[in-house]
């Protein structure tokens, strides 16, 4: 990031939210970047800015889509890098029919489903091979999570025209969407000026190229939407067509929520992933072990992920150690199989319908911290128990007592069959073990103090929850039974609560040789036949030579700019990914002041300032024989190692559920109609036809100015997530001691708010109260011809701690991105009202006649396709995907 000529940091507000990382974000100024933010409100990050751009909050595709038709119209991508390294020349199927061509929808969609089926999406001449078919199923399952790193199916050789000019390559495609995302579109959708916007799209393309490069910095501000997924691949699509990829100050950085987000996605707390991405299996898709591997490495695609039975063979060895074995598929057997959608949100609606009857709850405050608070506690006060395990009693454990419908009526105390185990935690500084950050950096970190009383490790709580399970279990001679009794549970423990070691671990997720017991070094070493164990492939080498390499600090004055002796990145210490791609296809550096990895021809080896994220000595020359697959497929010049045509993805013929290229929809809710098309949201995003779940109205939709105001939420820099770790620190609850809400001077005036006076907001699900603060922060915003107000929470607040407030997330609902199931969270429509709002019955009642007025029936959702808008049936839905 340092090395970045111009930095846009857009869905994040970085300076206040992830401080210790901005400070590269300065160094870069400090050696001449500019940067740009791009955020709703003026915050911290944009006094620092060269240029702050105020955005109607949900409508980020429409001012990337008009930076590519910028970089398209002008001709001012990095041709022989998209020629070499992207899929621009891939001649697409002829079925495909572009959104452009139908109001907002792709061909293959099917109303009966609000799904597509992807065939026609296809590279031509693969139309039946290359992950087509129905995705139906693939959104109840987040399938778009598993493509994560491994890319869509891509049999064989893509048709391609270098010339660029075949009118359905993928850079003519491109050219024609994004034709409409003009800068006048810009200022009618976003309510960004023309002027601010060329002044952007001037400086990326500018500082952009064999000589420079930008990079893009992206925060849950992108990702909390029903489009997150297509925000991020408009952001990568920028940055291949610029050349930004896989180069220094380049790449598009997201910022996790926080210290180990990204560890706990590679070595995941998700239901449809298994580590190192690889995916759970379904029940009737992967009935054994080869049917789950061929869904990972597509037999015949090139790149990494041919290895996959490998990596999936050496996970189930980890697992079941002795018991798995060739013959009986490794204990495929044992692993659990996704039946359908097991995501947190319908897990709650389940809990509410009375389906769960248990419910762990480690490292998060779903009372408080989740989409629709209200549904969350009503979830967990339906069910027979609840663990709860943290640092302090948060609402989570307390709902059933002081929680909002306590006061409403609506959860009542002594009726509440919920029984809540509270279990202290430790905090990072009472237990050892690993942080991963942003950039895939694995670091060890020691433990300072003993944790108090009867605090425990999550080390500690399951393993000892595992043995206590395996003793009771132990005589038992049903098969059910087994996947438990057959783990490998025999970590060495130490003290007088024994402990378990967090470096045996971190040795069996590194892998080690089964024979020799020694550890690996590199993930090429796992094998298909049982001789390796591997927790985590992509980790193998954190513990290369039976030494902790995350624990490694060697000084920056010690060690040179990239620094590859400070912890541990994955894979194989590669501090930037796909860094083939920093040089050109012969192999030598784009130019001397971006020189980074590049081809050692006399020694016959790719070298440089990083581990190279390639074959070592696979010369930029190699061509592979006819049949090729996996990493032998791979051409010298194919940088993109882990795509299944070595290619960067302009546009993504399978993988993506919502679209092959991003489009504009608006947010789920919204008070204006979508200017681009007639579809107005997202078709394919998730919805939840429960009673607890309403969605306020958006246009067309009748009665939309019952809530006419734009709610958007993000963090300050006194409190963390949802508050349980800062509003219980005295001098952070001194700092940032109420709830309060951000409007403009405009918008005061016109709802009769007063700075430092009360106001509350209305949604469908719920009223909050906060402190008023009049600020020039946000300013109201003229969007295709009206003026938009927006105004801004933070989401700290709950009923625990030394401060208390109401929780902004009680104002959403559950509407969902389909890839991946995350919640749109970052946008919602509101009234305001001055004053507090009122309490018990009364607020009930509020509530309703907002409703009521909203023409809002339990139960009922808004229509996936909007009204009027002419769509065709597929008439193959039915095909498997």
């Amino acid at each position: 990031m340092a090395n970045a000529d111009v930095i846009v940091i857009q869905g994040s507000n970085m300076a206040e939210a992830h401080p210790v990382g901005f400070q590269w974000v300065m160094e870069a100024k400090r050696r001449g970047a500019k940067v740009f933010h791009i955020d709703p409100r003026f915050t911290r990050t944009s006094a620092v800015a060269d240029a702050h751009l105020p955005i109607r909050a949900g409508t980020d595709i429409a001012l990337l889509g008009a930076v590519v038709n910028y970089i398209l119209t002008n001709e001012l991508d990095f041709r022989e890098y998209v020629l070499a390294y992207t899929n621009a020349a891939t001649i697409i199927s002829e079925d495909f029919v572009d959104a452009e061509e139908s109001d907002g929808f792709f061909s293959g969609f099917d109303p009966a489903t609000a799904s597509y089926v992807q065939d026609s999406w296809q590279y031509a001449g693969h139309e039946r091979d290359s992950g087509g078919g129905s995705t139906v199923e693939e959104r109840d399952a987040a399938a778009g999570l598993r493509h994560e790193s491994h890319g869509a199916p891509i049999d064989g050789h893509p048709l391609r025209d270098e010339t660029l000019r075949h009118p359905r390559c993928v850079y003519q495609i491109l050219k024609r969407h994004f034709a409409r995302y003009t800068p006048e579109m810009v200022e009618r959708v976003c309510g960004v000026p023309q002027e601010k916007f060329l002044e952007l799209a001037r400086a990326w393309t500018e500082n952009s190229g064999r000589e420079r490069t930008g990079c893009l910095i992206y925060s849950v501000g992108w990702t909390q939407h029903t489009v997150g997924v297509q925000y991020i691949r408009t952001g990568a699509i920028i940055q291949l067509l610029l050349g930004n990829m896989g180069r220094p100050g380049g790449g598009v950085m997201a910022l996790r929520g926080h210290a180990s987000i990204q560890g706990s996605t590679d070595i995941p707390t998700l239901f449809n992933l298994l580590p190192g991405y690889l995916p759970m299996p379904h029940h009737a898709k992967h009935p054994d072990f080869d049917a789950w591997v061929d869904r990972i490495r597509h037999p015949g695609q090139k790149g990494f992920w041919g290895d996959a039975r490998a990596y999936a063979a050496s996970l189930l060895k980890a697992y079941w150690g002795d018991a798995a074995t060739e013959e009986n598929d490794f204990c495929y057997g044992h692993l659990p199989r996704m039946t359908g959608d097991h995501g947190t949100y319908q897990q709650v609606l389940n809990m509410i319908d009375g389906k769960v009857k248990g419910y762990f709850l480690l490292g998060q405050n779903p009372a408080v911290g989740s989409a629709h608070g209200r549904a969350q506690r009503l979830g967990m006060a339906n069910l027979d128990w609840l663990v709860v395990r943290d640092l302090f009693m948060i609402e989570s454990a307390t709902f059933w007592q002081r929680g909002p419908e306590v006061a409403t009526g609506e959860i009542l105390p002594q009726e509440c069959a919920t029984e809540v185990f509270f279990l202290p935690a430790a905090s990072h500084v009472e237990k050892e073990g690993t942080f991963t950050q942003t950039q895939r950096l694995v670091q060890w970190r020691e433990k300072a103090v003993e944790p108090p009383g009867d605090a425990r490790s999550e080390l500690w709580f399951f393993y000892h929850l595992g043995r206590r399970l395996r003793e009771k279990l132990a005589g038992s001679t049903r098969p059910r039974d087994r996947a438990l009794l057959d783990l490998t549970w025999d970590y060495p423990t130490h003290g007088r609560h024994a402990e378990p070691d967090a470096e045996a671990v971190l040795r069996e997720i590194n892998g080690f040789d089964t024979t020799s017991g020694a550890p690996l070094s590199t993930f090429t070493q796992a094998r298909d036949d049982g001789t390796t164990a591997i927790g985590c492939w992509i980790y193998t080498g954190v513990y290369a030579d039976g030494v902790n390499q995350a624990a490694r600090r060697r000084p920056g004055h010690e060690q040179d700019w990239v620094a590859a002796e400070w912890g541990w990145a994955w894979p194989a210490n590669r501090r930037m990914l796909y860094n083939r791609a920093s040089a050109d296809p012969q192999g030598r550096p784009w130019s001397e002041r971006k020189r980074y990895v590049w081809w050692d021809a006399e020694a016959g080896r790719w070298t440089g300032h990083d581990v190279p994220d390639f074959e070592v000595t696979k010369p930029p020359s190699y061509r592979p024989p006819e049949g090729a697959t996996g990493p032998a497929a791979l051409a010298g010049d194919d940088p993109f190692i882990m795509q299944a045509d070595g290619k960067g993805w302009l546009y993504a013929p399978s993988g993506v559920l919502d679209g092959p290229l991003p489009t504009h929809y608006e947010p789920a809710e919204s008070p204006v109609r979508n200017p681009l098309y007639g579809q107005q949201a997202n078709p394919t995003r998730k919805m939840y036809a429960d009673p607890v779940n309403s969605t306020n109205p958006s246009p067309p939709q009748q009665h939309d100015q019952v809530f006419p105001y734009v709610f958007t939420v993000s963090r300050l820099t006194e409190h963390h997530t949802a508050g349980a770790m800062s509003r219980t620190v005295a001098p952070l609850a001194e700092l940032q001691p109420e709830m309060f809400v951000e409007v403009s001077p405009d918008l005061a005036a016109l709802a009769g708010l007063t700075h430092l006076g009360w106001a509350h907001l209305i949604s469908a699900r719920a009223a909050i109260e906060a402190r008023v603060l009049v600020t020039d922060r946000l300013v109201p915003l003229t969007v295709d011809g009206r003026v938009i107000h927006q105004v801004w929470l933070p989401y700290h607040f709950g009923f625990e701690g030394l401060v208390t407030g109401d929780s902004a997330n009680d104002l959403f609902g559950i509407t969902l991105d389909p890839n991946v199931l995350i919640q749109e969270s970052k946008v919602g429509t509101c009234d305001v009202r001055p004053g507090r709002r009122p309490t018990g019955a009364a607020l009930r009642d509020l509530v309703q006649d907002y409703r009521t007025r909203a023409g809002i029936v339990p139960g009922v959702l808004p229509p996936a396709v909007t009204p009027g808008v002419p769509v065709e049936s597929t008439g193959d839905a039915e095909r498997n995907s």
